[in-house]
């Protein structure tokens, strides 16, 4: 049912009444699970209950409990009150069942702990209006309640938080005037590691049909790493890691307890190995049931070789955080020293050597690196072994595992440089988003344009950036060759795009041979 400015979709739990707002219908705030409170805490979602007459689909859902800002962000997130963190957002051309649109699933990203759909960032108008297609938008659980590996809960509920939207999908969207046959999952960085996972999941199997992975974190957790870790959280409120103790603690007030943790990481090194210089305590975790495998294993093993999968990274993936931590320019050649060592791959990148180890790589690492690149200064050894260990490797591997379990993928880097500060951040981490949304004035925008705005050379890679997502999305082809390991094509997104051999040759040789999957637990606790 339609009227000039609202319109009427009756969806399997009940009917949703959404807005018309510039050419499209959007519904916001529609659950797709009960709330994960009280008996439901740190359980996997459960069904949302049926509700009579129409409910008002205007405003976001609450946001997820969650930590405080970095990338930009703030962990103030404007948005309503209340515990139904789990709701899907539309925005539809028309909600007539027999359009059959493609439809995009988009999955934030946030370090696992943080991120809202309702972000402004993440307004996704431009990309259905563009490609004529339905865009819907999720949350799902963060920080301890996501992904904390815990006694007396299943592993990884974040991820299951996104297979039962993408059911909610599959179930509903035909109402809305989707397509559930044609299905597009699409995130960015822990939004990537999510499409990674779900790849590689045998519970979200023939949900999707084409994924995009945007700068594949590196990390996963190994089961006996991820308990250890959420060990230490739990020890910060003087708690067993057990659903029972941290049920005890108020959502909003537990995100405080994996915040103590983060400026203690270091401390664990001898544990937990890499993970401890990186930004977070969470991540999927390769638990045997949820998750079987790590994405690059599962995916060379078949896993998704029937899913169309684009996956790629920015040129400058760390250059973000070294912003945000008042490095750069300040690097120096102990702290590049002390990087390649942590983070460069071993010696033929056996298992058990470097960052699939959780041990690093030692001297053999930094050797590799600085016969690799002589000419080097320290910031750009420590930006390179960053980048490439924690984002540009892991999502080529990716791509590359794919194809060796019968798949197809299509590879792609971006080159533009961020216009702010004169470009000194370069095509650095979460550049993609706001190009891709077309959101420059908004969340990561706000510092990745800031004093400039958006331009015409912006808009028109913006809009390069859409029509591929969404070509993608419609036909099975984003407008370049698929990737083959002879070739290695790879889709350069700058000023002028174009199509070259994959551009890091160097970086990929140095680690051809290492083996990314589960981050071991490297030393017990005493």
């Amino acid at each position: 049912m339609t009227s000039a400015g609202a319109s009427v979709v009756r969806t399997h739990a009940g009917a949703v009444r959404g807005r018309r707002e510039d050419g499209l219908v959007v519904f916001r705030g529609i659950p797709f699970a009960e709330p994960p409170v009280g008996d439901a805490r740190f359980a996997a979602p459960r069904p949302v209950t049926a509700w009579d007459g129409t409910r008002d689909a205007f405003a976001f859902g609450p946001p997820p409990p969650q930590e405080s800002g970095f990338q930009g962000r703030t962990g103030v997130i404007d948005g309503p009150m209340g515990d139904d963190w789990l709701t899907v957002n539309v925005w539809t051309p028309d909600p007539d069942p027999a359009a059959r649109r493609p439809v995009m699933v988009w999955i934030y990203g946030g370090a696992y702990k943080l991120g809202h759909s309702g972000s402004p960032g993440y307004d996704a108008r431009r990309i259905a209006r563009d490609g004529d297609l339905i865009v819907v938008t999720l949350n799902y659980r963060l920080g301890v309640e996501g992904f904390a590996r815990i006694d007396g809960a299943p592993a990884n509920r974040g991820l299951l938080d996104q297979v039962a939207a993408l059911e909610w999908v599959r179930e509903n969207i035909a109402a809305f005037g989707g397509d559930p046959g044609r299905v597009t999952v699409f995130g960015e960085s822990a939004g990537a590691g999510s499409v990674a996972s779900l790849l590689a999941m045998p519970g979200a199997a023939g949900l999707f049909g084409r994924a995009i992975a945007q700068s594949v974190p590196g990390p996963f957790f190994s089961d006996d790493l991820a308990r250890d870790i959420a060990a230490a959280i739990a020890a910060e409120a003087g708690l067993r890691p057990t659903a029972a103790d941290l049920s005890s603690v108020d959502p909003r007030r537990l995100t405080a307890v994996g915040e103590a943790l983060g400026p203690k990481m270091r401390e664990f090194e001898d544990r937990w190995g890499m993970v401890a210089h990186t930004l977070t305590a969470f991540s999927p975790v390769v638990d045997g049931e949820v998750l079987p495998t790590a994405p690059w294993q599962a995916l060379a093993a078949g896993s998704a070789r029937d899913v169309e999968l684009i996956v790629g990274h920015t040129r400058n993936e760390y250059r973000l955080f070294a912003a945000l931590g008042g490095q750069l320019g300040t690097i120096t050649d102990e702290q590049a020293t002390a990087a390649l060592r942590t983070f460069g791959p071993g010696p033929g990148s056996e298992p058990g050597v470097g960052p699939g180890s959780g041990s690093g790589s030692g001297a053999d690492g930094e050797r590799a690196y600085r016969a690799a690149f002589p000419d080097a200064s320290p910031e750009e050894l420590y930006e390179w072994v960053h980048s490439d260990a924690m984002f540009r490797m892991p999502s080529l591997r990716l791509a590359e595992a794919q194809i060796a379990g019968g798949g197809r993928a299509h590879v792609y880097e971006l080159a533009w440089p961020a216009p702010a500060y004169g470009g000194a951040l370069g095509a650095c981490h979460g550049l993609d988003v706001p190009l891709l949304f077309g959101t420059f004035a908004a969340d990561l925008g706000l510092m990745l344009f800031a004093g400039v705005g958006s331009s015409p050379e912006a808009e028109a890679l913006s809009s390069r950036f859409r029509a591929a997502w969404t070509a993608f999305a419609t036909t099975g082809d984003p407008g370049w060759p698929a990737y083959d390991t002879e070739r290695r094509p790879t889709q350069v997104f700058d000023t002028d795009s174009v199509v070259t051999p994959y551009p890091h040759e160097t970086s990929r040789r140095l680690w051809e041979h290492h083996d990314f999957g589960a981050l071991p637990l490297i030393g017990q606790s005493a």
